[in-house]
């Protein structure tokens, strides 16, 4: 599946950074948003560490090709280039935001994006990404489906029974697992007889994409670039990456007080510095644009924050809408 690797320019390199650099300072408003009562709900799930590898799997894609992912769900949206502001507004169950106010941080979906969600069910989505590559390959499409899953849903029966179809009917996607080494509070090696999960493909008779370095958003790009172009033309690919979340498995999660050394370490292999660090090394007279690109990203999040603070709750009428689909008589 290996091909010739091509140099990233300086172009899609920064737009990367600026990316992953959204994403780190949407989640930390969200978390103290949610501290300030004003992002409600049981759980917030935050995307901080697995930035490298939402935004490199993402940029393999072709717009017309889909995405679709768990409940850790605002990063891949926003690096699939959904607006920050709509996004912020669903964060707050606002009537502007991305699922109308109706779906919260758990539920965000753009149609215009192909991106679906964002499910709360561990592993809910894994038959719609079936589905979502089955209609692809029985209208003779080329798009390729993007699941992003956990190492923890790999052990849920929705896993085996729709990577096993995707292996019948040769579907067009490919199941990435952002492998964070825990399961909630579970480690991986605990609740999983093979915990290099990749290697299961093999039990499937699918495409064994490996297991990359997800704080590294290159290597992340070139290796699922390849998956998606080996799974537009062949059928299921299933691959790994290795990285690591900064919170808990929740915000309210204070599981990681425990863990200091390993946090510390994983820190040191930040996603954002290790792209950081590979701009200055290639380019002269870098830091100017990066520190250019850090304070817009502000300047956009504070906007979305406004932004969303600002917009009006949904109403009794949205409550009620796109429950039924009107026929020609209304």
């Amino acid at each position: 599946m290996a091909t010739e690797k091509v140099r990233v320019k300086k172009e899609a390199l920064l737009d990367w950074y600026r990316q992953m650099v959204l994403i780190r300072e949407f989640e930390n408003r969200c978390d103290e948003l949610y501290k300030e009562k004003k992002i409600t709900g049981v759980y917030l799930h935050l995307y901080s560490g697995h930035e490298a590898t939402g935004v490199g799997a993402v940029a393999a894609l072709r717009d017309s090709d889909h995405v679709i992912t768990a409940y850790r769900d605002h990063g891949i949206a926003l690096a699939r280039g959904i607006d920050p502001k709509p996004l912020m507004a669903e964060m707050m169950g606002k009537r502007t935001g991305v699922s109308g106010g109706k779906g919260g941080s758990m539920h965000l979906a753009s149609r215009e994006h192909n991106f679906w969600g964002g499910y709360a069910i561990v592993g809910g989505h894994l038959p719609l990404a079936a589905g979502i590559a089955l209609e692809s390959r029985y209208n003779d499409k080329e798009d390729v489906v993007l699941c992003f899953l956990g190492e923890g849903a790999s052990n849920n029966g929705y896993f085996h029974e729709s990577v096993n179809l995707s292996a019948v009917w040769d579907l067009p996607v490919v199941w990435l697992v952002e492998n964070n080494l825990y399961g909630m509070g579970t480690p991986v090696e605990v609740s999983t007889g093979q915990p290099e999960v990749h290697k299961r493909a093999i039990a499937y008779g699918i495409e064994d994409g490996g297991r990359i370095d997800g704080q590294n958003v290159v290597e992340v790009y070139e290796a699922v670039s390849d998956a998606i172009e080996y799974a537009r033309k062949n059928g299921p690919v299933l691959m790994e990456a290795l990285t690591f979340r900064y919170k808990g498995h929740g915000v309210s999660d204070r599981a990681y007080s425990e863990r200091a050394e390993e946090l510390e370490a994983w820190h040191g292999r930040d996603p954002i510095l290790v792209a950081r660090e590979l701009l200055i090394s290639r380019f002269k007279d870098v830091e100017s644009e990066l520190e250019k690109i850090d304070e817009a990203v502000k300047r956009e999040v504070d906007e979305a924050v406004e932004y969303a603070e600002n917009s009006p709750m949904p109403t009794y009428e949205d409550l009620i809408s796109n429950v039924y689909v009107e026929d020609d008589n209304g």
